[in-house]
């Protein structure tokens, strides 16, 4: 069986990214029995585009075969083509990514019937992650992204 898990690295000690759409990558874990098999660091193209990662990213693990996808948030997009490719979901936080894989391994991980994060959730991101939308001076809206501000009024 395979399975996908947000990452940043190919690092099994890393934690779990909590943001599906926008992680960096996908660890893909080839599983035999409850032993990972294989595994190796798939890059996620969708990580800087502007609208329609979840579902790019849910295509990007699709491709690869898997038949679960672990991660922290998922949005209804992303879970919407998930669940119609047949990919189970589920949820977990404060993990390490090989953690993440025992558990699921072991029946231990609940499958997600909805979705758990609102459309655009990576782009609703604090200041300093470089995700959220930048505000541009005097009151005009800014471009791109960025967690920059205006002057205070």
């Amino acid at each position: 069986m395979k399975v996908a898990v947000s990452a940043t690295t190919n690092d099994l000690s890393q934690p779990i990214n909590p943001v599906f759409g926008r992680c960096l990558g996908f660890i893909i874990a080839e599983l035999d029995g409850k032993e990972i098999k294989t595994h190796s660091f798939l890059p996620n193209p969708a990580a800087q585009t502007g609208m329609g990662a979840g579902i790019a990213a849910a295509q990007t693990v699709a491709n690869e075969g898997v038949q679960a996808v672990i991660s922290g948030n998922f949005g209804p997009n992303a879970f919407m083509v998930l669940n119609q490719s047949g990919i189970k979901v589920y949820q977990v936080f404060g993990l390490s990514i090989e953690q993440a894989i025992q558990q699921f391994a072991e029946g231990k991980l609940q499958e997600m019937p909805t979705a758990s994060a609102p459309g655009h959730f990576g782009m609703r991101a604090g200041r300093g992650t470089g995700l959220g939308r930048g505000a541009g001076g005097r009151g005009r809206a800014g471009r791109g992204f960025g967690g920059g501000r205006g002057p205070q009024k």
